[in-house]
């Protein structure tokens, strides 16, 4: 269908829409006219990705004198390709009404690992092998060598891209993953290089959050691009975890040990140029004393991850005069890997602020500041010039490079915490160093600056007030969404006890009390004999799932859920899990059902659909709140306090609540679904815990489902499954329309739209 947002013709794949999603692009439409950025909260399962879509594909098309490019950010590989599937079904429909003329290039931009064919580099095992595998054969000096010597092995696909030159290019359409390791395969061209290559001419980009929100490899890749584009951060809820992480460092000691290896290992190679090429060392010292930090324009395949810092703070000066020879960086880098190996052993927890801890290591050690702002940029340099290509051995001294030039750089924002041990198993000494960053704004701040547009959005954004105080920006639209549904078919429950009165709460205090784990597991039982095909369990962490397992398994509980439906586990290792989860949808397929036991903020509650028959129950056994007692946290909330006026009890909430909205989000996948939560704790009855939950949550959340039983909760987990039996309407009756055609929002254009929606 096709219809008017004011001045734009919008071309939406489908022939009818939510209308949530035609308030989403109206709102989307304002942000965009007035260049400025905006919050969207939409419920799980209404067509955010397309809705996001078309509107800011059609604006682009109604407005060729002002092409907008976009640039779509994903968290995982799986939403880039369900994003990249959704756009080639629009893409398709806007040829089809347009003709070419709405031709437009999309691609995604994943890692090496994702996008390679060269089948000898795609044997390493990992992301950073497959990185160093791929340098061994398409660095300027190894292909330099190999035109001497025609056996010195090279990529073909490179090189045959690199015959291309500008020829190389992508006709216009819609390229996934897949379809651009075919197209490499067909022309013998690298699909990675060439990817690389069009980002900057492509229309709309998808990639991983860490493309723009980490200096590092926002550097390289993000560099090219046009003030004037849109840039979607899609399920950013945790938005701020990333800019944190993009900006935190820890060392340990097997990091030192590494850099120690790596070190000696440079020096060989000096050593070995200074007997055979010394030429090269004295031209790079030269280059330095001109304030040349980089050879100008490298070639694509010798750029490195780009500076740690961002773009604003990195010191546009020449490098300084004693880490300029390349022995005089070595004996620096030795003695700071010497001074924080003393720092590590430590028997106390140790917190300082970068710039007691950089005035400690010049008394030490005689390593200024400036010195440690250049560390990364010198050994990007030095690395060049000794012309080494497996850096996935490098990576320690990597780290350690990455520690001082961001030390070096902030003063604040971070702290420098030593740990000599993990709280949680005292008697292993595990040391640890970490530069920890507390403040999201840092990270995401240049990309604020840089766009004319950021549009932040997710199923879970609530409060939504608290997101532009902790981003440090203000939005121009900031607005949460509700669904509109035909029928009730969410059922959110807060059971505050067992059948035998007892509250039940994860609370740390009542955590090992027998009568908690026998209420949680009377009321999985009770459920599991009620409720048809899957069931989802999410605990509140690992080392709690185990012992309440355990427990189960000891007082015969387990035993009476298999008699019903199959029982599933998440574990840390990825393999396991994914196996589980196959299985989990096999039993669910075949209706023997199952239930799938899995942790908040674990891999299965960020990314896994239990859409349909794969979850129709999920019960949240207690509030996933964080370690509370980890030095790194107790130093951003005191941080948050202080700059952002946000209290500590304030945070917590907000980010518990928004994990188990996350997990119980996953329920819902779309309107004609049905399935129920259950939120198992006492202290979900208490309005300041409860009314941080999404307000399409909050809205099915009736007063008499607030404050349940077991036995209750079971009476209405009854009554609403012999509801949802039922047949029902699609498009909605009694005035309110949830499906809306052609024709209803040419009505809508005429009568003003407040009538229909509301």
């Amino acid at each position: 269908m096709k219809f008017q947002i004011e001045d734009v013709t919008v071309y939406f794949p489908y022939d009818n829409i939510y209308p949530e999603q035609y308030s989403y692009m109206v709102e989307l439409k304002r942000a965009l006219d007035a260049k400025g950025h905006c919050l969207l909260e939409m419920p799980t399962g209404t067509g955010k990705t397309i809705a996001l879509l078309s509107l800011i594909t059609s604006y682009s098309l109604s407005k060729p004198q002002r092409q907008v490019k976009l640039i779509y950010c994903t968290r995982t590989v799986h939403e880039m390709e369900k994003t990249l599937a959704e756009l080639k079904l629009l893409h398709n429909y806007q040829i089809k009404h347009l003709g070419p003329a709405a031709g437009i290039l999309a691609i995604g931009l994943s890692s090496r690992k994702n996008l390679c064919v060269n089948p000898t580099v795609l044997a390493a095992e990992n992301r950073d092998s497959v990185d160093a595998a791929c340098r061994k054969l398409t660095a300027s000096w190894v292909r330099a060598l190999a035109a001497e010597n025609p056996n010195v092995p090279t990529c073909e696909f490179f090189e045959n891209y690199e015959r291309a030159a500008s020829a190389a290019v992508l006709p216009p359409g819609v390229y996934t993953l897949q379809d651009l390791r075919a197209y490499g395969r067909e022309k013998g061209w690298c699909p990675y290089f060439l990817a690389r290559h069009m980002v900057q001419f492509a229309n709309v980009v998808v990639y991983s959050y860490q493309y723009l929100l980490d200096p590092k490899v926002a550097g390289i890749i993000s560099k090219e691009m046009q003030k004037e584009s849109v840039v979607v951060f899609d399920e950013a809820h945790n938005i701020d975890n990333v800019c944190i992480e993009a900006l935190s460092v820890s060392v340990r000691s097997k990091t030192l040990d590494g850099a120690s290896r790596n070190l000696s290992r440079i020096n060989q190679e000096i050593e070995r140029f200074k007997a055979t090429d010394a030429g090269r060392l004295r031209a790079e010292y030269n280059r330095l004393v001109e304030g040349l930090a980089q050879r100008g324009n490298l070639a694509a395949t010798d750029t490195w991850l780009a500076n740690p810092a961002l773009p604003d703070d990195i010191l546009k000066e020449a490098v300084p005069g004693n880490i300029r020879r390349a022995e005089h960086f070595l004996h620096v880098l030795r003695r700071l890997v010497q001074y924080l190996r003393g720092r590590l052993d430590t028997e106390n927890v140790e917190k300082e602020s970068p710039i007691s801890f950089v005035a400690s290591l010049n008394t030490h050690a005689g390593i200024d500041q400036k010195t440690l702002k250049f560390c990364y940029d010198r050994l990007h340099s030095l690395m060049l010039t000794l012309e080494i290509t497996d850096t996935d051995e490098f990576l320690h001294i990597q780290t350690i490079c990455d520690f001082a030039t961001l030390v070096g750089t902030y003063s604040r924002g971070f702290s420098i915490i030593i740990e000599p041990f993990d709280e949680r198993m005292p008697h292993i000494p595990d040391p640890v160093l970490q530069l920890s960053c507390h403040d999201a704004s840092l990270a995401i701040k240049p990309v604020f600056d840089r766009f004319q547009s950021v549009v932040i959005t997710s199923g879970t954004l609530s409060p939504i007030d608290l997101y532009p105080r902790l981003l440090n920006f203000h939005p121009v639209v900031s607005r949460s969404f509700t669904m509109s549904l035909t029928r009730d078919c969410i059922c959110p429950m807060v059971l505050t006890r067992g059948s035998d009165q007892l509250p039940v709460s994860t609370k740390f205090d009542m955590r090992s009390d027998p009568g908690v784990a026998r209420n949680y597991g009377k009321l999985l039982v009770e459920m599991v004999s009620v409720v048809p095909d899957g069931i989802v369990c999410f605990f509140v962490s690992y080392s709690y799932m185990d012992g309440i397992i355990n427990s189960w398994n000891e007082t015969g509980v387990l035993k009476e859920i298999m008699q019903h439906k199959l029982v599933f586990i998440e574990t840390q290792d990825v393999v396991e899990t994914t196996l589980a989860l196959d299985n989990y949808r096999r039993a669910c397929d075949c209706g023997r059902g199952a239930v799938f036991f899995s942790v908040a903020r674990g891999k299965v509650a960020e990314g896994i659909d239990f859409d349909r028959h794969y979850g129709r129950l999920v019960i949240m056994f207690g509030i996933p709140f964080q370690y509370t007692l980890s030095k790194i946290l107790i130093a951003r909330l005191e941080y948050l306090r202080d700059t952002f006026q946000i209290k500590e009890g304030d945070f917590l909430t907000f980010d518990a609540l928004r994990q188990a909205a996350q997990c119980v989000g996953r329920v819902i996948r779309s309107k004609a679904d049905y399935g129920m939560m259950i939120f198992a704790d006492k202290r979900y009855s208490r309005h300041d815990k409860r009314s941080k939950l999404p307000g399409w949550i909050l809205s099915h959340l009736r007063d008499a489902n607030l404050n349940l039983s077991t036995d209750m909760a079971l009476h209405i987990a009854r009554e609403f499954l012999r509801k949802m039996a039922q047949p029902y309407d699609k498009t909605g009756t009694g005035g309110r329309k949830t499906l809306l055609s052609q024709e209803d929002l040419e009505k809508m254009a005429e009568n003003g739209v407040q009538e229909m929606l509301f």
